[in-house]
């Protein structure tokens, strides 16, 4: 699943490239998003969409065991979802609506009843937070 996951994340990301903006968050935050959103879609549906992978010609690999304990291993390395966690819950709300789903600023606002404005300032200062305490981290 793991891996399935991966090789969807990275295919979406190529197809999406263009919709990247240098300058903003970092890539990684820009991957994490997609990933969060492909890991969605599969609870919900129970399995990983292959139709980006499939677009663009890429085949699917079926990863040997040594390759499951080094997505395990480097799984562990991964804080930024304990991170998120640590952040006030209207911030982490605001920002995994935002960053993660790619929602609205009034969208969010409609069901967070607060301002766009309100939605855009618990954003900035969660993702402030998080670029704060992940150059923190080891």
């Amino acid at each position: 699943m793991a891996a399935d996951l991966t090789a969807e994340t990275f295919a979406a990301a190529l197809q999406a490239k263009h919709r990247f903006k240098p300058g903003g968050p970092p890539a990684r935050a820009w991957l994490f998003g997609i990933a969060v959103k492909k890991l969605a879609d599969y609870r919900r549906k129970g399995y990983a969409e292959d139709k980006a992978r499939r677009r663009l010609g890429m085949e699917r690999i079926e990863p040997t065991d040594a390759d499951l304990r080094r997505i395990e291993a480097l799984a562990g390395d991964v804080a930024v979802t304990s991170l998120v966690e640590e952040l006030p819950e209207d911030q982490r709300r605001a920002v995994m609506a935002r960053v993660l789903q790619e929602r609205d600023y009034e969208d969010i606002a409609g069901e967070l009843h607060i301002s766009a404005a309100g939605v855009r300032k618990r954003v900035s200062r969660g993702l402030a937070s998080l670029r704060a305490a992940f150059k923190e981290t080891p």
